[in-house]
């Protein structure tokens, strides 16, 4: 509202215009003189009837407050209209005009109360399951069909979780683990343990710890320990624990043991997704990753432990269904903790996925969170209950 029309303070030939003052006319009433005939006089706007109301505020508001007609609305064309029951509508003259194009619902009017949201699993499921079906097509095809194609797939993986594991840090941490070495380690690293079984893959780790510290002098000093830091770690979290996977293959059920292991930790990923999206009340681990729910751990549980049973009374050659439900037990617990695992590295990064190579999964990595540290485990658990032969 302008000083103009509503507020201003009186000015030399216009006394009386906001009341009386000492020995002044009273409210309204014209001056008499000719000040008020001057030509100045022409602009002056004529003080509105104001009915007898109380205006908006009480008695708090004084003689030269805002003044509403029953507590709503301007006075003058010139003052911004900003009463919220108003908003809307266009003021002109005495009188309202509604904006039908554009409607402003009453505050006191009833709001129609929100439809029910349903869970979301927070994926692509779709997506999810087509690119699951075609990696179980191509993983059991390479298994059972021959199985250094088998070694060749997991090698693959290696060097492209290696690829997303050390980019993520770059971006993320500007930590620049050297991926040369990593990579042509990893994959030999499989290989050996395909080979050369345990030692193999001890040896091959070995030196490519060796290969980053090497590696990494050809670079300024600067960041040399946190960058060799991470490479050895990297090469110990993807390639060594992988290896076990290909040590597996070695027995002469190699493929159904390796069948085994990873129909148990799907089945326990899946088992924890169920249970926890329908029942899960009671987060298992708020901070690192709070979809996790003790409910689903239950559900990865009862899961894991009835389809060990399962494969190890039917697959495996000497086992037994009360040692499926150890290994059961066993796969439940690493799994979890392999993505607990993986989750505070993200959480730490300040990354959802590690990469998006698959719709719906995220990356490679984000498929084998709970794979690696399971594999070690369940070759252990094979061979204490069958052997390694």
């Amino acid at each position: 509202m302008s000083d103009s029309s509503w507020g201003a303070p009186p000015t030399a030939g216009q006394a009386g215009y906001w009341g009386p003052t000492e020995g002044g006319p009273v409210q309204g009433a014209a001056p008499a003189g000719p000040a008020y005939d001057a030509p100045e006089a022409q602009h002056t706007r004529p003080m509105p009837i104001v009915p007898d109301v109380p205006a908006y505020g009480g008695d708090q508001d004084d003689d030269r407050g805002a003044a509403r007609l029953n507590g709503h609305g301007p006075l003058f064309r010139d003052e911004t209209f900003q009463d919220s029951a108003f908003q809307g509508n266009t003021f002109h003259g005495n009188t309202f005009e509604h904006d039908t194009q554009n409607p402003e619902p009453m505050p006191d009017a009833p709001q129609p109360a929100p439809a029910p949201q349903k869970k979301s699993a927070g994926r692509d499921l779709s997506a999810a399951i087509g690119v699951g079906v075609g990696l179980g097509v191509v993983i059991i095809a390479s298994l059972f069909i021959y199985k250094a194609v088998f070694v060749g797939v997991v090698a693959v993986a290696v060097v492209v979780g290696l690829w997303e594991l050390t980019s993520r840090l770059q971006e993320r941490k500007a930590i620049k683990a050297p991926l040369v070495p990593l990579a042509l380690g990893g994959a030999a690293m499989v290989v050996a343990g395909y080979v050369r079984g345990a030692e193999g893959a001890w040896v091959a780790m070995a030196l490519t710890a060796l290969a980053v510290l090497v590696w990494r002098m050809t670079e300024p000093p600067e960041g040399y320990l946190k960058d060799v830091t991470a490479g050895v770690f990297a090469a110990f979290y993807v390639p060594f624990l992988a290896t076990f996977v290909a040590m597996m293959l070695t027995a002469d059920d190699g493929s159904w043991r390796v069948l085994t292991f990873l129909l148990l930790t799907v089945v326990s990923d899946t088992g924890a997704y169920a249970v926890g999206w329908r029942f899960g009340k009671h987060r298992l681990a708020p901070r690192i990753s709070p979809g996790k729910t003790r409910e689903g751990l239950l559900g990865a549980v009862l899961f894991a432990m009835v389809a060990g049973a399962l494969c190890m009374q039917f697959l495996i050659d000497g086992g037994s269904w009360w040692q499926g439900l150890l290994l059961g037990l066993a796969v439940a617990a690493s799994a979890t903790l392999g993505d607990l695992g993986e989750s505070m590295i993200k959480r730490d990064l300040g990354i959802k996925d590690m990469g998006t190579l698959l719709p719906g999964h995220g990356g490679i990595m984000d498929r084998l969170d709970s794979l690696l540290p399971t594999a070690p485990v369940v070759w252990l658990l094979m061979v204490l209950f069958v052997g390694s032969a």
